[in-house]
């Protein structure tokens, strides 16, 4: 029979603070690409034969918007 004992330490070299500082910015990141407002107000403002222009009706901004995210 065979016994193996390690002594780790995991607090030994790990900076937290700097890890949730960057993970922090990471998520902040995302939700900002992410975020589709500023392309919906951006389309609610045009008038509707802008809109028509696109080829979108006003009720259709949040879908039109939104449209890589649904299944065809």
């Amino acid at each position: 029979m065979s016994s193996n004992t390690t002594n780790l330490s995991l607090s030994h070299g790990v900076n937290w603070a700097g890890f949730t500082a960057w993970a922090s910015r990471a998520f902040d990141a995302y939700v900002a690409r992410r975020s589709r407002i500023d392309q919906i107000q951006a389309l609610d403002a045009k008038s509707d034969a802008e809109l028509a222009a696109l080829g979108i009706k006003r009720e259709q901004i949040v879908q039109y918007v939104f449209r890589d995210c649904y299944w065809s």
